[in-house]
């Protein structure tokens, strides 16, 4: 069920659904280790705790499921599973694919506006790593990949790039942010730039892959 509102001109407006905005503080919850593995969840629960009816918590039980971060025993009920190393693993190399063709895809079909966008973000990624600001560069970061996801054109690759973002944001809260950390990914964040000003795919793709490549190396050694 959608949440229907009206802003001050009377003019209504659907918003995220209450399945849909609860699946995904679930998810939050799951992945930030809040609800840890193998905890119960159960409706009645769930219903008391985000003040929600039935109909809601099982949509987002389901969506839950179909990501695997729950698993439903017969006659025990849903319980939490958390991502396991191969899962990571795993993901590291599926993201890794579909950012690449979501760079050539981008490079290739990027409108005059959308460039002018990644621009500006580029140069804010300049300007807050020279500051030191790691939040903000963190944020823009994934700004950065979220405008090539949109400029690819494709709605699928959008969505489930920016679903793998969630995961790898977790994946990576050991990784440190120092300044040596901040200056390598805006150079590797230039090279795929330097890209998209050339709207050379093939360099892009490349670029993108060294970057997939070395956070994934980062993650590694963070967790080792």
């Amino acid at each position: 069920m959608a949440i229907v509102t009206k802003n001050l001109n009377g003019v209504t407006s659907q918003t995220v659904s209450l399945s849909t905005d609860l699946f995904v503080r679930l998810k939050e919850n799951i992945l930030s280790g809040k609800l840890r593995n193998g905890e119960k969840l159960t409706e009645k629960d769930l219903c008391e705790k985000y003040r929600v009816s039935r109909t809601p918590v099982r949509e987002a039980l389901v969506q839950l499921q179909a990501e695997g971060l729950i698993e439903n025993v017969p006659n025990r009920g849903a319980f939490v599973t958390s991502l396991s190393e191969r899962d990571i693993d795993d993901m590291y190399t599926l993201r890794k694919a579909y950012e690449v063709q979501a760079t050539r895809w981008a490079i290739e079909r990027i409108t005059d506006d959308e460039m002018d966008e990644l621009e500006e973000n580029f140069e804010f990624m300049e300007f807050y790593t020279m500051k030191k600001d790691i939040a903000k560069m963190l944020n823009i970061n994934l700004n950065f990949h979220q405008m090539i996801y949109r400029a690819s054109h494709n709605r699928m690759l959008m969505h489930l790039l920016s679903s793998y973002q969630i995961y790898v944001k977790h994946s990576n809260k050991n990784v440190r942010h120092d300044d040596a950390y901040l200056d390598t990914v805006l150079e590797e964040h230039r090279r795929i730039f330097n890209a998209f000003k050339k709207r050379n795919p093939e360099e892009g793709a490349r670029a993108m892959a060294d970057h997939m490549d070395n956070s994934y190396r980062r993650h590694l050694e963070a967790n080792s």
